[in-house]
C-alpha cells in the first residue's frame, strides 16, 4: 500500500491528536523538594522480594532521575542482567550482593557502590545468607 503526501497530510492530525489525548506515557514531573521517609514508602512485594519506589522525575535542567530501594531474598536476583541506555549506580545497604559488569563480578558489602555505564551489561544478586538491601540510582532517560 502507498500513501500520497495529500493521504499523510490527513493521517497527521490524527496522530497528533492521539499522543495529546493521552495515548503515549507522560513525561515525569519535575521533582519537588521533599523528604522520603522510609515507613511512608510503598512496599511492592515479588514472592520473597520487596521494592519500594522512592521518587521519579525531572530535576530543574529536566535530566531524568529514578530512585527505588529493593530487599532481595538470599540467593536471589531482581531480573536476568540486562541493558538500557541510562546510567545507574547501585549503593548497598545490608547484606552482600554479587555485582556483574559484562561479565566481571565483584562482591559488595554494606557501603559498598557500583556504577553500570550506559549499555553495559549488569545484573545483581545476593550472594549473602539472609536479606540484601540496596538502593538504585537511574540517571537520564531512555529516549
Amino acid at each position: 500500500m502507498t500513501f500520497s503526501r495529500r493521504d499523510l497530510g490527513f493521517l497527521l492530525p490524527a496522530l497528533t491528536a492521539s499522543r495529546a489525548q493521552g495515548q503515549t506515557p507522560a513525561a515525569p514531573a519535575k521533582l519537588p523538594s521533599k523528604a522520603f521517609r522510609f515507613e511512608d514508602l510503598p512496599v511492592r512485594q515479588n514472592g520473597q522480594n520487596a521494592s519500594r519506589a522512592i521518587m521519579n522525575g525531572l530535576t530543574h535542567s529536566r535530566f531524568a532521575i529514578e530512585v527505588h530501594e529493593t530487599d532481595l531474598a538470599p540467593g536471589a536476583a531482581p531480573h536476568a542482567p540486562h541493558r538500557h541506555v541510562h546510567e545507574e549506580m547501585v549503593i548497598i545497604v545490608e547484606g552482600t550482593i554479587e555485582f556483574t559488569v559484562n561479565g566481571a563480578s565483584t562482591r559488595l558489602g554494606p557501603g559498598s557502590v557500583a556504577f553500570a555505564a550506559s549499555n553495559d551489561e549488569h545484573g545483581q544478586r545476593n550472594v549473602g545468607d539472609g536479606i540484601a538491601r540496596y538502593v538504585v540510582v537511574a540517571l537520564g532517560s531512555d529516549t
